[in-house]
């Protein structure tokens, strides 16, 4: 009597569970037929340093927006527009602001796996890598791991095709969202969004809503449902040595002429020790992960394994105890390097220059202003004379050690409690119909230029990822998982239809 009790419960309880992902099936059928769309909106180029792509894109944006009764404006901004898209459901219900961006990082095509990387391929993982199938193929049944290969697939074009589908969902079904929606577009966050700053403070009227809910980035590795509560900011710096004012022949000036590639290795070695940390004066200052915080990093399934496996590295820094840890600390990053030429234009010179390009990624705790000076003057420590512009010929001769550096702060951090109502609103939802509790992210490694938001309107941020981890954003074959796809419909369709 108590085993057939016993299995009762389970059944019970399994069927509880299935029948929470109510849209599973119907998401499945609309997904599959959204991706001829998703297909043709991948194909519009979208680097935002080419102000033509991007009117393409919204172009595009504005008239599918516009189909399913959005009100758009296009903020004019320093540079590429903003654009705010309102779907008013009704005057007293809460208002909540979704933000995507749909500009992609520019391509190199000699380094993707396929003709064009705006010309979307469905492929499918083999032991020996990925093959390439007929887009016939997605009319089978078992396609969730299969995967469509293009820019912006999962950064950030995905979200917004899976956002589409979810609205003609609800239209189709005859329901209409919960909330009213602000939907926040940017065509430049590849670039920073530089013009984000300045709009958000003379537009704070047109900008305001109750909560934020940021879709992008990966989920956690697990492929569990996921929230993230912050993300770091980011400060640039380019570093520039000098060496003659010409390259020079090796033969002749070799252990003669000061060569700048080295000058500006020795520079950068010396900014952190064996095991990654950065050893310029209070760069960690303020951060201090006490019991409560070290439980919500805890809480979060272990990706130190997998990271390694995934990027074949034998050993990381020290920062921190865990991959976790380590980016509640802002860091100091060398993103890329340039002096005389390489591989079969490698020449036998003495350089001319020599340049790195550097991020910090920043923290809440951190004072961008306080850790640029830091760095500044860890360099004049080592002896050098910095400028602001190239070396005059007088500066040449008169100075041992030139180096130029210039600056940027991109945009600041931003944090929300881990405990917020908020949060827990999008917890339980999560819970409910995925029928597990998500990851809680306290803050995601990665930056996305939201800050001015939390900051200038006092709107609490989360994200809410959907793509998978390893979708390649920023690089050659970027991709996205088509099960992710479904997922990630589905994620909105639970939060569109849940009341705040």
């Amino acid at each position: 009597m108590k085993l057939n009790y016993l299995i009762f419960i389970l059944l019970i309880q399994f069927l509880s569970i299935n029948a929470q992902r109510k849209y599973e099936n119907q998401v499945r059928d609309m997904g599959i037929e959204s991706l001829n769309r998703f297909k043709f909106f991948l194909s519009l180029a979208n680097d935002a340093a080419n102000g033509n792509e991007i009117e393409e894109n919204i172009n595009w944006v504005n008239k599918e927006l516009k189909k399913r009764d959005f009100e758009i404006k296009l903020i004019q901004t320093s540079s590429l527009p903003l654009m705010i898209a309102n779907l008013n459901i009704k005057e007293k219900l809460p208002t909540i602001a979704l933000y995507m961006h749909i500009d992609g990082q520019a391509v190199d095509p000699s380094k993707w796996n396929q003709e064009d990387p705006y010309k979307a391929v469905v492929k499918r993982e083999t032991s020996d890598g990925f093959e390439t199938l007929s887009w016939d193929y997605l009319k089978t049944n078992k396609i969730e791991d299969l995967r469509i290969f293009a820019r912006s697939t999962s950064d950030d074009k995905g979200p917004f095709a899976m956002f589409l589908t979810a609205l003609d969902y609800l239209k189709l079904v005859n329901k209409k969202p919960s909330f009213n929606i602000k939907l926040i577009l940017d065509f430049e966050e590849e670039q920073s969004s530089p013009g984000l700053p300045e709009s958000v403070k003379t537009n704070k009227d047109e900008l305001l809503a109750d909560l934020l809910l940021i879709f992008d980035g990966p989920m956690h590795t697990s492929g569990k449902p996921t929230l993230v509560f912050g993300n770091r900011g980011i400060a640039t710096l380019t570093l520039t040595t000098y060496g003659p004012l010409k390259a020079q022949h090796s033969g002749h000036y070799g252990n003669y002429v000061p060569n700048p590639a080295l000058s500006l290795a020795k520079v950068l070695a010396s900014m952190k020790d064996d095991k990654g940390r950065v050893v310029i004066p209070n760069f960690y200052k303020g951060i201090n992960l006490d019991k409560a915080t070290k439980k919500v990093l805890e809480g979060v399934p272990s990706e130190d394994s997998s990271i390694k496996y995934r990027t074949q590295i034998a050993v990381t820094d020290k920062v921190g105890n865990t991959y976790q840890e380590s980016i509640q600390y802002p860091s100091l990053n060398i993103r890329g390097m340039r002096s005389g030429w390489v591989g079969k234009e490698a020449r036998t010179i003495i350089p001319s220059t020599a340049t790195a390009e550097m991020d910090i990624r920043l923290v809440v705790e951190s004072d961008p202003l306080f850790l640029i000076e830091s760095v500044k003057n860890h360099i004049k420590k080592l002896g050098y004379n910095i400028l602001n512009n190239e070396p005059s010929k007088q500066e040449r001769l008169n100075f041992e050690k030139i180096i130029t550096i210039k600056s940027k702060i991109a945009y600041p951090a931003f944090r929300t409690d881990t405990n917020a109502p908020e949060g827990k609103w999008l917890t339980k939802i999560l819970t409910n119909y995925f029928g597990e509790k998500p990851v809680i992210i306290r803050t995601s490694g990665g930056s996305v230029p939201i800050s001015p938001f939390v900051s200038e309107l006092g709107v609490p941020a989360i994200g809410v990822p959907t793509v998978n981890l390893d979708n390649n954003q920023h690089s050659p074959n970027e991709n996205i998982r088509i099960g992710n796809y479904f997922n990630g419909i589905e994620t909105y369709l639970a939060i569109l239809t849940t009341r705040f």
